[in-house]
Formats: C-alpha cells, sequence, structure tokens
C-alpha cells in the first residue's frame, strides 16, 4: 500500500496523534500512516511509530455516534471473554471528520474455523434480561434500532423487518415489495416455537467479510453491530452470503445445536438484511427480497 507523507498529512492527523498520547500516556511520534482499504462505509488506515500499530477508522463528522457505537459493542464482545476483537482505543471528531483508533490486528492469515464456532457459540451464552441494547447503532450506514424489550417477536417486527420496510417505502420501493411484507409481518409469528429464545449477545453483522484469523491463527471479529436478540440471526447471517466453512458449524453446533425450524426462520432473518442492501445498494436486491417474502408466505400456506 502507498505510504501517505505525515509531514503532508491535514491537521486531522495532528490532532489523532495527540489524542492517542493522550490515552496511551505515552508520547506517539508516527513514523508511517499507510491505507489499508476498508469497505463502502469508511476509509482505514494504519499508523504507527517504531514500536505501536493502530488502525484507524475515518467517516464525515456526522459518523461520531456510529463510531461510539462500534466501540461500545467491541467492548461488549471482550467482555464476554468470547472470541477475540480489535480493542477501541479513543474515537473523536472536529467539523469535518469522525475517527475511531482501534488496537491494530494483523488479519492475514489461515486459521481455525472450528475455534471460530466455539467461541460464538460461548458468545451466544452470555445473555440479558430483554432483548435489544443500551443504544442504538447502525448496520452498514443504516440506523438500528435496539430498544429494549421483553418481547422477541414484536422486536423483530418493529425493530428490523417493519423498519426497514418503512425506510424502503420512502426510498420509493411500494407495491409488491410493501404488500408482501404487510403480510409476513402480520404472521410470521407461526416460525417461532411457544419457547421464545434467549436474549444472546450476538454480533449482528457476522458475514464473511467481518471475521478472519490473527498471527496465532485464533478467530477474530470486527465491524460489529451488537445487539442482545435471538443467536440464530447471527447463524443465519453466516450462511447469507457463500457460508462459512463446514468446521465452523460443526464445532458450534457440538456446544449448541440450533431449535426446530431454523431453516425457515433463517430466511427470516436474513430478510432483514436483504432489505438492508436494498436501502443501502439499490433495487438490484428487490427481487431477491420477495422471492424470500414470497418463500415464507408459502410455507405459513
Amino acid at each position: 500500500m502507498k505510504r501517505t507523507s505525515l509531514q503532508t498529512a491535514s491537521p486531522l492527523w495532528t490532532t489523532i496523534v495527540a489524542q492517542i498520547s493522550q490515552f496511551t500516556r505515552s508520547p506517539f511520534i508516527p513514523e508511517s500512516l499507510i491505507p489499508i482499504g476498508g469497505g463502502c462505509i469508511n476509509q482505514t488506515f494504519c499508523i504507527r511509530d517504531c514500536e505501536r500499530r493502530y488502525c484507524i477508522k475515518l467517516n464525515a463528522a456526522s459518523g461520531l455516534a456510529m463510531f461510539e457505537a462500534e466501540a461500545a459493542g467491541l467492548e461488549a464482545i471482550l467482555d464476554s471473554a468470547s472470541l477475540r476483537a480489535p480493542r477501541p482505543l479513543c474515537f473523536g471528531s472536529n467539523p469535518d471528520h469522525a475517527w475511531l483508533v482501534l488496537e491494530f490486528i494483523d488479519l492475514h492469515n489461515r486459521g481455525n474455523a472450528a475455534a471460530l464456532g466455539i467461541g460464538l457459540a460461548n458468545m451466544h451464552r452470555h445473555t440479558a434480561e430483554a432483548f435489544g441494547w443500551v443504544r442504538d447503532n447502525t448496520i452498514g450506514s443504516t440506523l438500528q434500532k435496539n430498544a429494549v424489550s421483553s418481547n422477541w417477536i414484536s422486536f423483530w417486527r418493529q425493530y428490523r423487518l417493519g423498519y426497514q420496510l418503512a425506510l424502503a417505502r420512502k426510498n420509493g420501493y411500494t407495491g409488491s415489495l410493501q404488500s408482501l411484507g404487510e403480510r409476513l409481518l402480520s404472521e410470521f409469528q407461526h416460525f417461532f416455537t411457544d419457547t421464545p429464545p434467549p436474549p444472546s449477545l450476538l454480533h449482528g453483522d457476522l458475514w464473511g467479510g467481518n471475521y478472519a484469523f490473527d498471527p496465532d491463527g485464533q478467530p477474530v471479529i470486527f465491524d460489529p453491530a451488537v445487539y442482545y436478540g435471538d443467536r440464530e440471526t447471527d447463524l443465519a447471517m453466516t450462511e447469507l452470503f457463500g457460508g462459512f466453512p463446514p468446521d465452523f458449524y460443526a464445532a458450534y453446533r457440538d456446544i449448541w445445536q440450533v431449535d426446530a425450524g431454523y431453516a425457515a426462520r433463517k430466511q427470516l432473518y436474513n430478510l432483514y438484511h436483504i432489505l438492508n442492501h436494498l436501502n443501502l445498494f439499490g433495487s438490484q436486491y428487490l427481487g431477491q427480497a420477495e422471492t424470500i417474502m414470497k418463500k415464507l408466505l408459502s410455507e405459513l400456506g
């Protein structure tokens, strides 16, 4: 990757470097600033001195709340002592930018998929008294509402599918999508058993791009959209874009089998992410969303 000259970088980096020094209580004198990519949401850099490296995520100033929530989510995962995640150091903003400073972890390694399955199952064993979370966060760049609820079906109806369908309507997706959505919202409780799921600690956005392995081959998860909910939502998303390695699923199920009816519920749970992609990226996801809805409604009879 091309190295950026710190001498010619904007005052933004002077502010970030000063904040790193403040939070580490040790002068940080950077030697290099290297772009390391990032998705469609943030820019990401590695900044380093002679001994230390940090990952910096940048966005517009309006992204500060997103970074605050991400830091809180990473802390929640770390507090569960189940899986490694980048430890947040600090975050901040100026009139133009917001940033999040994270522990840098070399993620270009092969590793143990079974350990990921074990770690996720153990993370899901950390439960709360209710569904939701202490704050809202984002799924991609979309607001994710996490109001606390004692009823999982109501939570999913209002704050997941209902929210995304309302956003789709605002974005101009009416007609069949909305009529199918209304039918599904009124009937999908039939996919659930009489025993509600426990409110498990969730990553919330667990696709193949949000895990990797450290130099010791141990799994690392990142870019979370944390809340407490049905653990099957995390498992469902692992299957959405190609699936995780077989060892992951085998190891998870050795600890905690999925419940009856998961095959149908995973379509319901993944519909949330497909609708979010529709709202973020456009109509190429419209047909997929409608197909999932029709399939689910056909199973209800």
